[in-house]
């Protein structure tokens, strides 16, 4: 029941707060107007194959609930969403269920939904390598992030306060599980120091989850009854994550840009960053709140289309052609990417 309660909470919370109280810092860049496209519409491309699987745009719901019946409604309707849009879908954290076995329904409705499309499972770090494939197991995975979520976990009452120990275990679940790990944040971003240890270690995929967007610290500090302060402002933007991302990793890896991004122009600045596909959660989870189904199916059709409409206007048939479109940096975030010694005309030109 506590369990339950705590899911509950998180989604109240989630919805009540909205995103920040940080940036993602997106505004902090802008595109270079093509005058002269010389494209076709019809020959913009944004399907792309993943793990086998076709998807229609690169687009994730990202992880957003599960563990107890309470919830199996809502990430029934996730996982139709997902099917009718044919884009990916990651289930939230998996963990307390492959250690108690209650909730199990609801994150098996997933695939049920969602028989063909693309899914990926989720653990906390803390999970033993049997855990992680059980977890696999449940929804038929063809992917497994492992997140990271420290901030999030100092502010709860229950949650850990040793970290120490996680990078070998991830490095046990990785070996032991039969599907590609992904390794994801929850809302404080990837930072290059990490990029690069985790990328030395052999992990290829990520998910950056930078601030700016659903915030858990401010949402566990809501169900402490606590306040933040300046914690509320904790992590590295989602931009400024995807610039870390840039300078550290090459095209052998694969990027998920998520924490903020709730339009087609964020998402199109994320992929122009660097990123491989867009994830998005509580844009998505706002409107099963509100309206349905429907509701969020139609909004993640219209952002590809909207989607397209930035890439025609910058002359881009692919992704790959959108990461060499001029971008150009201002504010705070040229001030990050002075501070952290990049080159500001190099990453104008090309990312990854």
């Amino acid at each position: 029941m506590q369990r339950a309660q705590r899911k509950l909470k998180h989604i109240r919370f989630a919805l009540e707060t909205g995103f920040g109280p940080g940036s993602t810092h997106f505004e902090d860049i802008r595109f270079i107007h093509n005058c002269l496209p010389e494209i076709n519409p019809a020959d913009i491309v944004l399907s792309a194959d993943l793990f086998g699987k076709m998807l229609k745009a690169p687009f994730l719901i990202d992880a957003i609930t599960g563990g107890t019946d309470a919830v199996t409604e809502i990430n029934r309707k996730l996982a139709d969403v997902a099917s009718r849009t044919g884009i990916a879908m990651a289930v939230g954290s998996q963990y307390g269920t492959v250690k108690s076995g209650l909730g199990r329904n609801s994150y098996t409705v997933v695939r049920e939904n969602n028989p063909d499309g693309i899914i990926f499972a989720n653990v906390s770090a803390l999970a033993t390598p049997q855990q992680a494939q059980d977890a696999v197991n449940m929804v038929e995975a063809d992917a497994l992030e492992i997140h990271l979520n420290p901030a999030q976990e100092l502010v709860m009452p229950e949650g850990d306060r040793c970290f120490r120990g996680f990078l070998d275990n991830m490095l046990l679940i990785r070996d032991k599980v039969d599907v590609p790990v992904i390794v994801k944040e929850t809302g404080c971003g990837i930072a290059q120091e990490a990029y690069k240890l985790l990328a030395d270690h052999g992990f290829t995929f990520f998910d950056c989850a930078g601030s700016g967007g659903t915030n858990f610290p401010v949402i566990e500090a809501k169900r402490a009854v606590a306040d933040l302060d300046e914690m509320a402002f904790w992590g590295n933007p989602t931009a400024w994550s995807l610039l870390d991302a840039a300078a550290t990793l090459d095209n052998e890896y694969f990027l998920i840009a998520s924490g903020g991004i709730d339009n087609a122009a964020k998402a199109a600045k994320a992929l122009a960053m660097g990123a491989d596909m867009v994830g998005m959660s509580g844009v998505i989870l706002k409107l099963l709140s509100e309206q349905d189904s429907d509701a969020a199916a139609t909004f993640i059709k219209k952002m590809q289309t909207e989607l397209r409409e930035y890439m025609l206007l910058l002359g881009c048939q692919n992704i790959k052609e959108l990461r060499k479109t001029p971008l150009l940096f201002s504010g705070q975030t040229m001030d990050f990417i002075l501070c952290r010694g990049y080159d500001a005309a190099v990453l104008s030109k090309k990312r990854r």
